[in-house]
């Protein structure tokens, strides 16, 4: 597979990998991102922006990672019995489950159909429906937010929340930007406020049944992980396993498929390798992204060891496009395997370029790849094809 696009190496020196590593105690909690945020029972969310604004209608947020990477991730975080209000998204919502249990509801009024999720879950929330949600566990459960594209065009509240949220003075201009009263702020002249979606708008909206959600729902029970998905897994320190979960992504397994094919403008996986486990070194042409959900991992950068950044669950990273890289599992925690989570932009597979050391270790195991880009046997490709 050819990989002329990557024309030179994009060289990850210490300051920059610090600048891209988000641990979790780099977390800032927003208090006031939305306009909902004196809503009893609304009134003690936490909002986090950890590449891209995301929808924070807030100028306040502090977004850890500010440039463009064609997705933006999040988090957020409520105490047991808050919840999120009714809101409809233009782009992709996902959300991933750090822990705690969290009832998601939709429709207009919140009635068209519930879940729980719990620890693990991945949910591909559908764009143009509204959603909300309430944590119904620990104090401390996190949903970790994936936004398509860079730019979300922000959110549509339902009208019963814009309309509550104007009894304690706030409101929303059309620029998306939350106006306090309260707080001494002036409503614009210059800019109009946001007016309730009509009802005919409203109706005409994709209803979705429970079933259809579940669809849209990976639990850890639901994934299918390959362990021939990579060219370096049949070597040592390679042996990752994938499972697709949004797109195909980097698979390299002719038959893997994932369980969301929808675009979302980014693709997403789960990476599974015992200590010492990884993916060898390897780039592509895609802003990625990593969290940690378990285990201890190191992402070395360059191809040299002195910029490696070891990470702890919750720890996310982003990776320059173009950049070599390899991941390596330092700890796979109580369950003897730590898994990572994976966020490449865009909606097309991601061809990855081997360096040449795996390309030729791989091939002394009688694996390369085919001119469609998976894994096949050299004693099969040799005698088919002279592009080899």
């Amino acid at each position: 597979m050819s990989t002329d696009h990557l024309s030179h190496d994009a060289v990850v020196d210490g300051a920059e990998i610090e600048r891209r590593t988000i641990r979790k105690s780099d977390w800032a909690p927003h208090n006031a991102a939305f306009i909902d945020c004196r809503t009893p029972g609304s009134d003690r969310k936490q909002n986090y922006a950890f590449i891209g604004g995301g929808v924070s209608q807030n100028a306040g947020q502090v977004i850890n990672l500010t440039e463009e990477h064609g997705f933006n991730t999040g988090a957020a975080g409520m105490p047991n019995g808050i919840s999120n209000n009714l809101h409809l998204h233009f782009t992709a919502e996902v959300f991933v489950n750090l822990g705690g249990e969290f009832r998601l509801r939709w429709g207009i009024d919140g009635k068209q159909g519930e879940y729980v999720s719990t620890d693990g879950d991945i949910i591909s929330i559908p764009t143009w429906i509204f959603r909300g949600f309430t944590n119904e566990g620990p104090d401390d459960g996190i949903l970790w937010t994936v936004l398509g594209r860079d730019v979300t065009g922000g959110i549509i509240w339902g009208p019963s929340v814009l309309k509550e949220a104007e009894s304690y003075g706030l409101h929303l201009t059309a620029d998306n930007q939350l106006i306090d009263t309260v707080a001494g702020d002036e409503l614009p002249n210059d800019v109009a406020l946001i007016k309730p979606i009509q009802q005919r708008y409203i109706d005409a909206l994709t209803p979705f049944t429970v079933e259809q959600m579940r669809e849209r729902v990976i639990q850890p029970g639901d994934r299918v992980y390959s362990d021939n998905a990579l060219l370096c897994a049949s070597l040592p320190g390679g042996a990752a396993e994938l499972s697709l979960a949004i797109g195909y992504g980097m698979t390299e397994d002719r038959r893997q498929v994932p369980r969301i094919h929808e675009p979302h403008s980014f693709n997403m996986a789960w990476v599974r390798a015992a200590a010492d486990e990884g993916l060898l070194r390897h780039r592509h042409d895609k802003n990625q992204a990593v969290l940690v959900k378990s285990g201890r991992w190191a992402v070395t950068l360059n191809g040299d060891p002195s910029t490696t950044v070891e990470l702890d669950p919750s720890d996310s990273f982003s990776v320059p496009a173009g950049a070599w890289r390899a991941f390596r599992c330092i700890d796979g925690g109580e369950a003897g395997a730590g898994e990572l989570l994976v966020i490449n932009s865009g909606d097309d597979r991601v061809y990855l370029e081997w360096a040449p050391e795996v390309v030729d270790a791989a091939r002394d195991a009688d694996w390369m790849l085919d001119p469609n880009g998976y894994l096949a046997p050299v004693g099969v490709m040799v005698t088919a094809t002279e592009d080899d």
